[in-house]
């Protein structure tokens, strides 16, 4: 049988969702080692969306193959048991053998965090980007407004890139600030390497009056990565959802 999971991470203390040759601690590797104790044989995981080091996860969602005999109780309950207190599994479904996690996605969302203070929080600190400076929210609304639709996103590609294609197509850019916190919401059906975090960069520098709105445009035309802003800090990231048909 094929069994699907959401899964929720606190990215910090990892290096990254994928398992990596030289050992260190990943996403992946973890909810592996949870799900074979569980199984009682070796599971391999397939995830919606890698994350980078120090990225969060609200619904991760995955699956694996097996043909042990458990409900699925045994693998939520189970599962969770042998994971660490910075991952969890949120909800466990039986899917048809042809279902995967990252193919079978027809969109994705991510959101950004900023701590916007002009003073640090210590409790904030691994949740948020800590920006003290004060921020245009409307100038980044207008900004934002460009990239929504289908559009070549070279410039905010991250140079480790493995995507076939640069064009993707933002279905929504939202910007919400609430007391001292404020939150960039994106929806596309596919994001290249960086490119969230590319995008973040750009908008701060708006944000913060260095750049006129329009040098948005100009950097999305240009289709290079060298005319965009700074990759914005990882811990504001949040890998929020990925969207199916039939899940």
């Amino acid at each position: 049988m094929k069994i699907a999971l959401g899964v929720e991470y606190f990215g910090t203390d990892f290096h990254g969702w994928q398992i990596q040759e030289n050992g260190l601690r990943t996403v992946q590797g973890v909810v592996e080692l949870a799900l074979s104790k569980v199984a009682d044989h070796s599971v391999r995981v397939f995830c919606s969306g890698r994350t980078d080091a120090g990225v969060h996860a609200k619904e991760q969602v995955i699956h694996f193959e097996t043909e042990s005999n458990r409900d699925s109780k045994a693998w939520l309950f189970g599962g969770n048991v042998n994971l660490p207190s910075d991952v969890n599994f949120t909800w466990v479904k039986e899917v048809s053998d042809d279902f995967h996690a990252r193919f079978d996605a027809y969109a994705r969302s991510y959101q950004y965090k900023i701590h916007n203070h002009p003073v640090r929080s210590s409790l904030k600190t691994n949740y948020n980007f800590w920006e003290p400076r004060s921020l245009d929210i409307k100038k980044m609304r207008k900004a934002a407004d460009f990239l929504l639709g289908e559009h070549d996103f070279s410039a905010f590609r991250g140079n480790l890139c493995q995507a076939k294609s640069p064009i993707k197509t933002v279905e929504s850019i939202e910007i919400i600030k609430t007391d001292d916190t404020i939150l960039i919401k994106i929806k596309a059906n596919a994001f290249l390497h960086h490119m969230v975090r590319n995008i973040v960069g750009t908008l701060l520098k708006i944000g913060r009056d260095e750049r006129e709105i329009n040098w948005m445009l100009s950097v999305l035309q240009s289709k290079d990565r060298k005319q965009a802003g700074p990759t914005a800090e990882p811990q504001g990231l949040y890998f929020v959802k990925a969207f199916y048909h039939d899940l």
